[in-house]
């Protein structure tokens, strides 16, 4: 396997390119189930995530054509069996079930593997395809779905938000019959791109941006062409990476509305964002102060960045408290971290952390993917050289990341697997 090995100790300055997001472009993809007539994406990032899904479309009929920054889908759907061997490699394989079953009435979807992060049940997908008249069953690691007299619009109350959730029964209720009514929906910017391509596909949607949508059903929908939105957690890692080096960098393309509560994270631990037309600056010219953060749906504080944001409260004066209350496992990170000296104590579903003078290089080892790059975050700021081994993970979601970084002056290569 691969490894990033990165000489620390840099402030980095320059400029970095924000890809399209990974998190919109899989739903969006799956969009291609929805209508045999071509849907064209552009802004796609070069990932193995989205690899991975492309993969699976094809399993299913679906032509997927890759060309500069654009993805063309088309094709009928000649089969509606989603097979393990796909669907363990990433947890957003079962964003096809929905389509399949709202198209052909019939699909079987594996389980889903992914990333060790937790647990991430499914069961809200499957109860809200259920209320929507399908038949569900679990045989053998998949879903059995069938709804032959197809779906049919209904309100559906979340018991709590989930993003995968909502997408799912988003892309069904497009093309079941009558009215769907998603209240305590996620309103992540991720679901409101994927409304816009829906809208733009011939789905009557509203309530974009809030927590209620309402979706009429039609019988069929359209090709279309969707600009997939900047990777917003790509943002909020790479001004990280900005934070802990002390260094000044422009990200082009990032949208500051998308961030929310990471910005203000960011501001309130000493780091200036100076927002333009086409992105933001991000710079740190004095010490880093250290802020308690809490893990919410959006626009809360994303799960997704906490791995990122306690790497930099490792180097922070004083203390800090990040409380993880979307997934129970993310702390793998821990003790790779604690290798390289940061001192931290997870306690329940918090970690205290107490902002060391220093952090040192050091042989540590990806776990996930928001891990590894916290990893690089950690490595960048360090003294000495750090290996980070089972780069594979960041892969998934991160796009050059070795070039982005060199770009602005990081000493980091990628080391290929003797």
């Amino acid at each position: 396997m691969d490894s990033i090995r990165i000489t620390g100790g840099v402030p980095l300055s320059g400029r970095i390119a924000i890809s399209g997001a990974k998190n919109a472009a899989l739903p969006l993809m799956a969009c291609g189930l929805l209508t045999d007539e071509p849907l064209r994406l552009s802004n796609v990032a070069r990932l193995a995530d989205l690899a991975t899904m492309a993969q699976l479309l094809a399993q299913h009929g679906i032509e997927v054509r890759a060309e500069e920054r654009e993805l063309s889908l088309g094709g009928r759907i000649s089969n509606t069996e989603a097979p393990y061997e796909i669907v363990r490699k990433m947890r957003a394989s079962i964003l096809v079930l929905g389509p399949l079953l709202a198209r052909t009435g019939e699909a079987r979807v594996s389980l889903p593997g992914g990333c060790a992060i937790g647990t991430r049940p499914v069961d809200l997908h499957l109860k809200g395809l259920e209320a929507m008249g399908a038949r569900i069953r679990l045989e053998g690691g998949y879903v059995e779905a069938s709804a032959p007299r197809g779906l049919r619009g209904v309100e559906i109350v979340f018991p709590f938000v989930s993003v995968g959730a909502t997408e799912n029964l988003l892309m069904a209720a497009s093309l079941a019959e009558g009215r769907t009514v998603l209240k305590n929906a996620a309103r992540e910017p991720e679901i409101t791109d994927l409304a816009k391509c829906l809208i733009a596909m011939g789905a009557r949607i509203e309530g974009l941006e809030t927590d209620t949508l309402t979706i009429e059903g039609v019988k069929a929908l359209h090709g279309a062409a969707h600009d997939i939105l900047p990777d917003r957690i790509e943002t909020g890692t790479y001004a990280c990476a900005a934070a802990i080096t002390g260094g000044d960098i422009f990200l082009e393309n990032a949208r500051a509305a998308d961030l929310g509560a990471v910005l203000t994270s960011l501001r309130e631990a000493g780091v200036e964002i100076a927002e333009a037309e086409n992105g933001f600056r991000v710079s740190r010219a004095n010490g880093l102060r250290g802020v308690d953060v809490t893990t919410e749906p959006f626009p809360g504080f994303p799960t997704d960045m906490q791995a990122q944001f306690m790497a930099l409260m490792s180097v922070a004066e004083g203390a800090s408290l990040i409380t993880e209350n979307i997934f129970e496992n993310r702390f793998m990170h821990v003790p790779e971290l604690a290798r390289m000296g940061a001192r931290i104590n997870i306690q329940g579903a918090s970690a205290i952390v107490r902002g060391a003078a220093h952090l040192t290089g050091a042989p540590v080892m990806a776990t996930d993917l928001r891990a590894s790059v916290s990893l690089v975050l950690a490595g960048l700021a360090a003294r000495g050289e750090t290996t980070i081994s089972r780069v594979y993970h960041l892969d998934r979601g991160y796009e050059a990341v070795e070039e982005k970084l060199a770009g602005c002056g990081a000493r980091i290569e990628r080391v290929a697997a003797a």
